[in-house]
């Protein structure tokens, strides 16, 4: 049987994957992050993603610690990009996915750290 940490870990991974390619590929992610001044970063942002979601995937099943440091450092991407939201007015509504998925990993480390600290 999957257990909810396998599938709510399975399901990060592969979304910070499909976002950073999407974001070092996509004509909107470059629209956006020209939106939110930071088009410079943007390809730094969706290299951070890749590294992020495949080592939560790898870290989940090789080394729990690599998942714990993956999935702290995505929260804090996350979180960052909650802030950038706020910052530029937009609405908590279109925030809250950034503010989700921080959280989401901020879970996810804290229970990889607790695995083997």
């Amino acid at each position: 049987m999957i257990g909810a940490l396998t599938v709510v870990t399975l399901f990060s991974a592969a979304s910070f994957v499909f976002y950073g390619i999407s974001c070092l590929t996509s004509k909107r992610m470059l629209l956006e992050f020209e939106r939110f001044g930071l088009a410079k970063q943007r390809a730094l942002t969706g290299v951070l993603q890749l590294i992020g979601g495949f080592g939560l995937a790898i870290g989940f099943y090789a080394s729990f610690k690599l998942a714990a440091f993956s999935a702290a450092g995505l929260a804090i991407l996350m979180l960052s990009g909650f802030v950038v939201r706020l910052k530029i007015k937009d609405s908590v509504v279109a925030s809250a996915p950034a503010l989700m998925y921080a959280l989401l990993n901020g879970y996810l480390a804290l229970r990889f750290f607790g695995v083997w600290i």
